[in-house]
């Protein structure tokens, strides 16, 4: 039996009841628009970005320093002393489609007058499906470092296949690019960078060369 005295205090605790669960509905109801606040802003911010082209904590810096063993000779060992820029290092893997859509235009370039060095990085990848892309579809590379585990991808800051990287004559990357590197990405974006023009003379070290 309530006592009469009692009263007051449970209107009192009806109130803060009431008021608790009134707060607590607001909140449910600016959820939503927080969220769509938030994903407004994020679209935003986004825009005028180029898709292809992710920050690197790298640019700037010299290549990582590692030592790999050569896709075509197991035996041989490849370290960052034997990349020579200005050059392209470029991540590729049999397991990559858009790889096997980049690889004619690396081969293009390749054999250009343009005389471009580009190394090959063959990520996360097994020996003999790196070895069967090879066979299949040619050699533009100078060099193939086969980093079977990814550690130098991971240095690198590599998020996948293919991704591109520019050196420049001290070692430096200057660029990354994101996705296939094919004609017009060539001529629009790399090609200048290097300062490049078509017969110009740069000098390939075919010393041990994986061609």
């Amino acid at each position: 039996m309530t006592n009469q005295d009692d009263l007051p205090q449970e209107k009192a605790s009806a109130e803060q009841i009431y008021e608790s669960a009134q707060k607590s509905n607001k909140l449910v109801f600016m959820l939503p628009l927080l969220f769509f606040i938030a994903m407004v802003i994020l679209l935003f911010s986004g825009l005028g970005k180029d898709p292809t082209k992710l920050d690197s904590q790298l640019i700037g810096k010299s290549i990582p320093t590692f030592q790999k063993s050569r896709l075509l000779d197991a035996n041989a060992l490849v370290t960052d002393a034997d990349i020579k820029g200005p050059a392209l290092i470029n991540v590729f893997g049999s397991w990559c489609p858009s790889c096997y859509h980049e690889h004619p235009h690396l081969m293009k370039l390749a054999a250009s007058n343009e005389n471009i060095k580009i190394y090959g990085l063959n990520y996360k990848d097994t020996r003999s499906k790196g070895l069967k892309f090879i066979n299949d579809l040619g050699n533009p590379y100078e060099i193939i470092i086969f980093d079977e585990n990814g550690r130098l991808g991971i240095d690198l800051g590599v998020y996948g296949a293919p991704e591109t990287y520019v050196i420049n004559e001290r070692n430096k990357i200057i660029y990354r690019h994101v996705g296939i590197v094919s004609d017009k990405v060539w001529k629009k974006k790399i090609k200048p960078l290097l300062k490049l023009s078509s017969g110009s003379d740069l000098s390939s070290d075919t010393d041990g060369a994986d061609k």
